[in-house]
């Protein structure tokens, strides 16, 4: 794991993107105020690559992402592998998209929006999740990454700088749509953290996890962004698979473990562009506990116990993968 302060590691990432953007299929892009950003898939083609590096700058120095095939029957599919040893930073503080970036006019007359993970969040700190994580850096640098369909302006990236604190010329921004290369791998990567954020939502005392490991298949690009959510959120739903390391009594664990998968949810079994057609477009109204990986298995290092719930639905995925 990295030494260095999250957002200086994926600032690292990113500038190590830009200088490898022939090889990535990306392009690095200038702002008039002085920040970078590179597009690994509004403008270009992107990679599976540059998606693999969009995780780990994600994770920030937390933990890595590599590949790895996953097998449902005689199919096998591209997939990925994710380790964690510093969840609580890596996956809650840094990788979960929870800064919603929107300007009312993006500086192009047109209004912006984009979901944003990394580190910055960190610096921002106004999330909620931050009230309970008890995580905190100073940085003069600042990474985000964005999941988004048009390229941040410098509107923007004044925006965001200003909400963490730095100057335009140390923020590096990452971007890249649902429906891309880049966007499926860095989608299938959250697999750790989806868990981890059910934990927390179950009330799971997340200082008790020491490490975590995930695969999750990465989905082929669909053909819009909509559709490219159902497949990005199947993947995880009913293809990843999570392991904990964690250091507590049997029975924090016995207490939640068969609430975290996503069977646990009165909306499992439908794929999630369906559902999102059933609820009228609302993502609110889909029941929250669908929201995690497919198999869970917990290794409680104090007891030597080992939990596990929930089952991957091969069919299922395979399903969402022809929609």
């Amino acid at each position: 794991m990295s030494s260095a302060s999250l957002n200086e590691y994926a600032c690292g990432v990113i500038r190590s993107m830009a200088e490898g953007a022939d090889s990535l299929n990306v392009v690095e892009i200038h702002l008039p105020n002085g920040a970078t950003v590179v597009d690994a898939g509004v403008g270009v083609t992107g990679s599976l690559e540059a998606g693999r590096l969009m995780g780990e700058a994600c994770l920030a120095g937390c933990g890595s992402v590599d590949w790895t095939e996953i097998r449902f029957g005689e199919d096998v599919y591209p997939g990925v592998r994710v380790v964690v040893d510093r969840p609580k930073a890596g996956c809650m503080a840094s990788q979960y998209a929870g800064w919603a970036v929107s300007l009312d006019d993006g500086g192009d007359g047109s209004p912006y929006f984009g979901m944003g993970s990394g580190p910055a969040r960190v610096l921002y700190g106004s999330e909620p999740i931050f009230e309970h994580l008890g995580y905190t850096e100073t940085s003069d640098q600042a990474a985000i990454i964005l999941e988004g369909s048009t390229v941040p302006t410098e509107a923007v990236a004044d925006k965001v700088a200003k909400a963490c604190g730095v100057t335009p010329e140390n923020l590096c921004m990452l971007i890249a749509p649902t429906a891309s290369l880049a966007g499926s791998v860095q989608i299938s990567a959250r697999v750790v953290e989806t868990g981890l954020h059910k934990l927390h939502e179950l009330g799971f005392d997340l200082d008790a996890v020491l490490s975590g490991y995930g695969t999750c298949p990465v989905p082929p690009v669909a053909k819009s962004d909509l559709r490219a959510i159902g497949r990005t959120n199947d993947a995880v739903l009913y293809g990843g698979s999570v392991w904990y390391a964690v250091d507590c009594e049997d029975e924090a664990v016995e207490r939640v473990v068969e609430q975290v998968p996503s069977s646990s949810s009165k909306d499992y079994g439908t794929l999630f562009y369906d559902l999102f057609k059933r609820y009228d477009g609302d993502f609110y109204k889909i029941d929250p506990m669908l929201f995690s990986p497919a198999r869970v298995t917990i290794n409680n290092v104090r007891t030597g116990r080992v939990f596990t719930a929930g089952r991957v639905n091969g069919e299922l995925y395979m399903r969402s993968c022809a929609s």
